[in-house]
């Protein structure tokens, strides 16, 4: 099946199935602990939103958070308390109301990747976090996409360029704390190689050449002061000053005096 036939309903299904396989389960544990160690520099917050492919795949789950909220793109009768339906580039949250929002590859299967980061700037308070998590063309999985027949699962992705999504968040007012590649394990369904007790050391040598599956950036979304606009003058609270005329006064005096000419 060819990536432009397929649906973004169908990409969506495809990809959360495609956890369920080695490759998957070892991508999804990674990322796991990526945000585990990001949410350790941010302070605590009250509300957490998760907005990704589906609402089966949690990620922030030892997180303390008053309210944690995950968005699904698709209604099932078996949805939990706390899930809600939506795209994710039409959120249902007013403004400056959310503290942390977790974009899981969410722009990768969007098909307006750009709407999808403007409306989490819009649910964000001043001062919030955001993570965002995409595939990094510059790897071995961008290899795989663009050589793969098989377009399912990631391969159906779009694949942003990480300097264009932080080129995206700067637009937005985001000032990005950090950005990072993970996970240099090759595309390939091998369960053994996901508990090499080297993986620990492959994470830090994907941090250092930007070539990992994945990059995870943090960004700050900036508060600006407002500013105190001058106060109008008006006639009756201007004192006037000994000696001094008014504009007023004296526009009428010229005109008595032209009249009695």
């Amino acid at each position: 099946m060819n990536r432009e036939l397929m649906s973004y309903p169908e990409r969506h299904r495809s990809f959360e199935h495609w956890f369920q396989t080695s490759l998957g389960r070892a991508l999804l544990a990674d990322q796991r602990q990526c945000i585990d160690t990001k949410l350790e520099q941010i302070p605590p917050a009250a509300r957490q939103l998760q907005v990704g492919v589906s609402h089966r795949l949690p990620l922030a789950g030892s997180t303390d958070f008053t309210q944690k909220i995950v968005t699904t793109p698709e209604w099932s009768p078996d949805l939990p308390e706390g899930v809600a339906v939506c795209d994710a580039d039409e959120l249902p949250f007013p403004n400056d109301s959310i503290d942390l929002v977790i974009l899981h590859h969410t722009a990768d299967f969007s098909a307006y990747p750009h709407q999808v980061i403007r409306e989490a700037s819009r649910v964000m308070r001043g001062g919030g976090q955001l993570l965002v998590f995409g595939f990094n063309p510059l790897s071995l999985w961008g290899l795989r996409r663009l050589v793969s027949r098989s377009h399912r699962g990631p391969w159906g992705a779009r694949f942003i360029m990480r300097s264009r999504m932080e080129d995206w968040l700067s637009l937005l007012d985001f000032q990005v704390e950090s950005s990072d590649t993970f996970f240099l394990r090759p595309p390939l369904q091998r369960s053994h190689t996901a508990t090499r007790p080297e993986a620990t050391e492959r994470n830090w040598c994907a941090r250092v050449l930007p070539v990992g599956a994945y990059y995870c950036i943090l960004a700050t979304k900036r508060v600006y002061a407002s500013t105190r606009t001058r106060q109008a003058w008006r006639r009756n609270n201007v004192v006037a000053m000994p000696g001094a005329i008014s504009v007023s006064a004296r526009h009428s005096r010229t005109n008595e005096s032209s009249n009695d000419r």
